[in-house]
């Protein structure tokens, strides 16, 4: 959340709440190009390659099918579709010659939509948005874990299942972890009759709303590459991001949880039901639970081990998950319930049935974290630099042919970068790559030694007709930064990514690649909308500071110096200062005499400080300023407002 923690959500808090306005921008798609036919005979190599198939990931995922919608189109109030059921009714036969046949093959799994029961008192309402939606019975109601990600898809997942199972009450709601794709459809769910338990592990809250601020207009930008929000769906287009279809569009909410986890083995009866309870934080999020139905023989495993394997360092950014500690609560997890369990469920993807075969997944889920994290220590270890290891890191033969730890969604070599920055960071060792020059200055320098333009071009021309499309694609990136303005230089390396794009077994990968080309061909980012005044509301007035100290631009402040004496309704008291162009919010101090003096909320604060609004408008709007107002609109215009569309694969 995950990663899905797509553009939307990661951008949710500036773009919702505070400045809607940049969060759109105009396409003019090209038609993308064929297959070459050095990627149709890496296609075929890869088919060659694949472990055999011997169809229990089918039977596990038809298994228990009862119902998906009647209708299949999802519609916000507005009226603008939020999820369509039969989208990828085309993912079926053979892979085209412009999907990986692996991809192909998993994303042919998630298509399979609708109402499912896993065993007595256990359903899942599954590829019906972006994540699982779990539904356990209780003596008198439905007991809902991850409740969706948006309210239109959550509000169908549950009449979906009143239709089929019987109307009954929510009785209760478990957020398995910090993403908002798995709690962003509650406010749909809630049911104020009964006024449930809402359980979630220590600090979702809070991690939450740090997750997608601090960095989230970085994040969001190029989570629009990772989850390839500007592409169309097609087999040369957008086909999933590997570990769903895709997310919807709707309503992000969120309701505070009323009961917190805090230790593994805490456990809970919810409505007759007991749940035990495991802690697995800074794995794949950093607030994250697992549980145990004893009664059922179920493990619920969150999104830590699902069909895929999962980022240590997501290409959207984050912060580097620590894969040693996620191995070792898989391993923890079978020691505590593997000999317990018959079936195995998680928040993205399938089950999978019978006790032999959960203990299988679940070990090798295990190796593949543990593998790239200790052979990514050893090779640094030796001093290989984190190129050298992730083009030489590759699972033994009995992890590569399990399909559920393929790199469908992260990959070893992504993986392998992120545990070397985790332990030492990003600088390789390299003099030379210690001060390098930034790309514009670089893509000039190489132009020249390679004797100009035309030589580049020539060069890129004789490696895409080898299909050395990385070569092609590494020269041409200098010549596009060097002089943005060749088209010649764009169109070839719109074709360089968009076949590497074609050949990628990892679905972020692909999304990455084709979103690039797509973006050289002159479609940019498209229009996110954005909802989610929950999410807003949950930053703490510490965090909104924090988050208004980075927008800071010391030239526009210079040598300016204020206090700030803040009351924030919904928050706390705070002094906030400004010395030597650095923004310093300090909670509950407060001193005589500040240079300004403001009383509000946090969504009048916003209004102010990141989306700029008028002084007098926001006063207007009830915020009250008292004290030097010629430093406040200093400080009011020497903050910066990101843009969401800042350019990726150009200057």
């Amino acid at each position: 959340m995950k990663q899905l923690n797509s553009i939307r959500i990661l951008t949710v808090a500036y773009c919702s709440l505070w400045s809607a306005a940049a969060c759109s921008a105009t396409s003019t798609p090209e038609q993308p190009k064929p297959a070459s036919a050095a990627t149709i005979a890496a296609q075929a190599k890869m088919l060659a390659a694949l472990p055999s198939d011997n169809g229990q990931d089918v039977a596990f995922v038809n298994r228990g099918f009862i119902a998906s919608f009647k209708d299949p189109i999802v519609r916000a109030a507005d009226g603008h579709v939020v999820w369509d059921a039969n989208k990828f009714d085309w993912i079926k036969g053979d892979a085209p010659p412009t999907v990986n046949p692996s991809l192909w093959r998993q994303m042919k799994m998630h298509t399979v939509h609708g109402l499912f029961k896993v065993t007595d008192n256990l359903w899942q309402v599954r590829s019906l948005d972006g994540a699982n939606m779990t539904v356990v019975g209780g003596k008198t109601g439905w007991i809902l874990v991850d409740p969706g990600m948006t309210k239109e898809t959550a509000a169908a997942a549950l009449n979906l299942i009143n239709e089929n199972l019987g109307k009954r009450p929510v009785t209760g709601i478990i957020y398995s972890h910090s993403h908002p794709d798995h709690f962003g459809g509650v406010r749909a769910v809630i049911d104020a009759a009964t006024n449930p338990p809402i359980i979630a592990p220590s600090h979702l809250v809070e991690e939450t709303s740090a997750e997608y601020l601090t960095a989230g207009n970085a994040m969001g930008r190029r989570a629009s590459y990772q989850f390839g929000t500007g592409l169309k769906p097609g087999p040369q287009g957008y086909i999933g991001s590997g570990l769903s279809l895709g997310t919807s569009p709707g309503t992000i909410t969120l309701i505070p949880p009323t009961d917190m986890i805090r230790e593994t083995g805490e456990t809970r009866v919810i409505d007759g039901v007991t749940f035990e309870f495991q802690m697995v934080p800074d794995t794949e999020a950093p607030s994250e639970m697992n549980f145990f139905l004893p009664d059922l023989k179920t493990l619920f495993i969150s999104e830590f081990a699902i069909c895929t394997m999962h980022n240590v360092q997501t290409p959207r950014g984050a912060l580097v998950r620590d894969s040693l500690k996620w191995a070792g609560y898989i391993t923890e997890a079978l020691s505590r319930y593997g000999d317990r369990s018959d079936a195995v469920i998680a928040g993205h993807c399938w089950p999978r049935f019978g006790n032999d075969v959960v203990k299988n997944f679940l070990s090798l889920q295990r190796d593949n974290y543990k593998f790239v994290h200790d052979q990514t220590v050893r090779l640094m270890n030796m001093g290989e630099t984190p190129n050298e290891i992730a083009e030489q890191m590759k699972p033994p033969a009995a992890i590569s042919k399990e399909w559920s730890t393929r790199e469908y969604y992260a990959t070893y070599r992504h993986n392998a970068k992120g545990v070397f920055q985790r332990y030492i960071g990003w600088w390789d060792g390299i003099p030379a790559h210690l001060n390098l020059y930034p790309p514009v200055e670089q893509g000039k320098r190489y132009v020249a030694a390679m004797g100009g333009a035309k030589n580049v071009l020539r060069e890129a021309n004789t490696a895409i007709a080898k299909g050395d499309y990385r070569w092609a694609a590494e020269v041409l990136n200098h010549l596009v930064f060097a002089d943005p303005g060749n088209h010649n230089a764009k169109s070839l390396l719109a074709d360089s990514y968009e076949q590497m794009g074609y050949q990628a077994e990892s679905a972020v990968w692909r999304n990455i690649y084709l979103s690039g080309a797509s973006e050289l061909r002159g479609q940019v980012a498209s229009k996110l909308p954005l909802s989610s005044p929950d999410i807003a509301a949950a930053i703490t007035t510490a965090g909104f500071f924090d988050l208004i100290a980075t927008r800071l631009n010391p030239e526009r402040i210079g040598t300016r110096s204020m206090t700030m004496a803040v009351d924030v309704s919904d928050g706390d008291k705070s002094l906030v200062s400004v010395h030597n162009a650095v923004l310093v919010n300090e909670v509950g101090k407060s001193i005589p005499n500040p240079s300004v003096t403001l009383t509000g909320t946090k969504a009048q604060l916003g209004k102010l400080l990141l989306r700029k609004m008028p002084l007098e408008q926001v006063e207007a709007d009830g915020l009250r300023i008292s004290g030097d107002r010629a430093a406040l609109l200093a400080l009011q215009n020497a903050l910066d407002v990101p843009p969401l569309d800042y350019p990726i694969i150009t200057p």
